[in-house]
């Protein structure tokens, strides 16, 4: 039997290595990003290991999923379809009417209803659409999820 727990935390900084582990771009070097709303992760057996997590932030008056990763081995769980769920239910109980982000993996994302929005469409708020590396290494998608 496998024992996964899944909690809020308050611990952002515990949840910056893991998404770097699971190579979303993230920077130890950024600062803690003040429009949290709510963080969730996923921990396993006694030890708590770290396997899944999703931060959920706000950012120029727009609901963002800032980070969602779960570790290889564990995606077949409907891990991130539960911590998905767990943003869209408190993005509705805080009056919000969708949420964007930022999918390395836009087939996930389609799955659950999230649509690519045109860049020159897409609100400004996510470092990556100025990386470097935007379009030439990277090739994530801006999504949105309406609950409309």
């Amino acid at each position: 039997m496998i024992n996964i727990v899944m909690s809020e935390t308050k611990d952002y900084e515990k949840l910056v290595p893991f998404f770097i582990e699971n190579e979303l771009e993230f920077s130890e070097e950024e600062p803690v990003p003040t429009d949290l709303v709510k963080c969730w992760q996923v921990t396993h057996g006694k030890d708590e290991h770290l396997v899944a997590a999703l931060v959920l932030a706000k950012r120029e008056g727009e609901f963002i999923i800032d980070g969602i990763a779960v570790e290889k081995i564990y995606r077949k769980l409907k891990i991130g379809k539960i911590l998905l769920d767990k943003a869209v239910e408190e993005t509705l109980s805080q009056g919000g009417r969708c949420i964007y982000l930022v999918a390395r993996a836009p087939e996930f994302f389609r799955k659950y209803g999230f649509k690519t929005v045109p860049r020159e469409e897409a609100p400004n708020f996510f470092e990556c659409l100025t990386c470097p590396q935007y379009g030439k290494t990277c090739h994530p998608e801006v999504m949105k999820l309406d609950f409309e």
